[in-house]
């Protein structure tokens, strides 16, 4: 062997092999998990929506559902309201506050019962209605749900059921495009999807969804009585409010009312013919339940069942006659 071999042999002997290269390690799963949550908690801080699961939410439920999380988050533009003269959570002891305290105590009692009254079927679900445009129904609505949301025990859904003249997300300053129609249209979509969480405790609100030209079919279908069923005993804490269309407008007002335990029916004083009143109430007469709110009166007293306050912005609100007995 020559020197050279010699040489090159001792070189391989000496010389250390290479050592492996380590596989690709997997992230740790724990850190993970933790970036996830800083995410979604900062998204919560900034006021920002958090970011959509990745797997698919459960059809039918919402934002008390623990396996699904909203997929919409909504700011109420408060100055907007108070404008209006509407209710606000800071209204505290006003007037208007006072008088929807008034207001919705009958409307709770039905829908959950007391010691000596059984609550009434479909009790929860409460639709708002007038006679005619105009008369402050959708306002009604609002006022009753923002209320209704200071309950220590409850939790309000408000749904805009009005499809063909929607106001509840122009005046609560709202963004959202898909609803009540979409989903009643499409099983697919779930409810999670379409249902807008608010800043206000405790009030969720679902849009009307896209204006379709058979709306009164719509919601006469199944598919609204198995939401209708299927809103009403998911939560039993949860006080549902339709702001409906004005009965003697649209004929989906009275298919609505068959499904509801509570209507509250409002009239603006010194506005409203009677005849249209009696025409109106001609229209959901065998409901067991129907309340009457007098809106906008003046604040002198109006006598009977009736009376009234006076409050800023030029409105007055009355209170109801004998809720949960026909008129």
């Amino acid at each position: 062997m020559s020197i050279i071999e010699r040489a090159a042999g001792r070189f391989h002997q000496t010389t250390p092999a290479a050592p492996p290269v380590p596989p690709p390690q997997a992230p740790d799963e724990r850190n993970l998990i933790e970036e996830s949550i800083n995410r979604v908690e900062a998204s919560f801080v900034a006021g920002h929506k958090p970011p959509r699961a990745s797997a698919p939410a459960v059809q039918g439920m919402d934002d008390d559902g623990p396996p699904t999380i909203l997929s919409q988050q909504g700011t109420v533009n408060l100055t907007r309201l108070k404008q209006m003269g509407a209710l606000t959570p800071e209204s505290g002891r006003s007037k208007i506050a006072e008088e929807y305290r008034l207001i919705k105590r009958p409307l709770l009692v039905n829908a959950f019962g007391s010691a000596d009254t059984p609550p009434l079927h479909h009790g929860n679900m409460i639709m708002v209605t007038s006679s005619l445009p105009g008369e402050g129904k959708s306002f009604t609505a609002i006022n009753l749900a923002i209320s209704m949301a200071t309950e220590m025990e409850n939790t309000v859904l408000l749904v805009d059921a009005d499809v063909t003249k929607t106001a509840i997300m122009k005046y609560l300053g709202l963004q959202g495009d898909r609803g009540l129609t979409d989903v009643l249209l499409d099983a697919s979509i779930p409810l999670s999807d379409v249902l807008i969480r608010t800043d206000i405790a405790k009030l969720t609100v679902l849009p009307a969804g896209h204006n379709i030209a058979h709306s009164t079919e719509l919601l006469a279908s199944s598919a609204m009585r198995a939401f209708v069923d299927d809103i009403s005993n998911r939560y039993p804490d949860r006080i549902v409010i339709f702001d409906c269309p004005p009965l003697l407008s649209t004929s989906e007002a009275s298919v609505l009312a068959s499904y509801m335990g509570q209507v509250v029916f409002v009239v603006e004083a010194e506005r409203t013919p009677q005849e249209a009143v009696r025409e109106a109430l001609s229209m959901i007469a065998g409901h067991p339940s129907v309340g009457m709110v007098l809106n906008k009166a003046p604040t002198r007293s109006m006598g009977g069942d009736y009376y009234g306050y006076g409050y800023g912005y030029g409105y007055g609100y009355g209170s109801y006659g004998e809720y949960g007995k026909k008129q």
